[in-house]
């Protein structure tokens, strides 16, 4: 087993496993595991792709995941591609945060230039594009800390992955 990762600056740090292992037996062990009463996390399998989550009880907004895909390469070697990242609708939200303060500038660039160019005030207008490259920065920053607070549990995720793939 040979693991590739990306650099760790990415927000979504991704990665690539060579096995020497079949597709159908990888996801056999980990629905075996999932589905032990005693299994520290929950997960959904589905089409060679596995999702694994925090348990409920240490979940949290920061709470990361692990999307795992197994892909078959020969009938005795496959790939395990893996994403670690926020929940879906974590991740939604800060895209649509991030799309609304853009479309947001540009409006009131537009409105700056307007009320400029027919010599009218503008003072209102320039103090909100000053404050939103700073909200801009403050999700940034938000995103870099959360990803911070779910830094341990994405570490158990990976343990536990690697548990499973290594215990043939």
């Amino acid at each position: 087993m040979q693991e590739e990762k990306n650099s760790p600056v990415f927000l979504r740090p991704r990665f690539r496993i060579d096995m020497s292992e079949n597709q159908q037996s990888i996801i056999e062990r980990f629905e075996q595991t999932l589905n032990k009463p005693d299994c520290k996390f929950s997960g959904k399998i589905r089409d060679g792709h596995i999702v694994v989550d925090i348990p409920e009880n240490e979940n949290h907004f920061w709470s990361p995941q692990l999307h795992l895909e197994i892909e078959s390469i020969d009938k005795d070697s496959s790939i395990a591609k893996g994403l670690f990242g926020p929940k879906p609708q974590v991740w939604t939200l800060f895209v649509f945060l991030h799309f609304g303060v853009a479309i947001t500038f540009i409006g009131f660039l537009i409105r700056a230039y307007t009320q400029w160019s027919l010599k009218n005030n503008y003072k209102i207008t320039l103090i909100v594009l000053i404050l939103l490259p700073v909200f801009w920065f403050s999700m940034y920053f938000l995103g870099r800390i959360g990803k911070r607070t779910g830094h341990v549990q994405m570490q158990d995720l990976h343990d536990f992955m690697i548990a499973i793939l290594e215990n043939k």
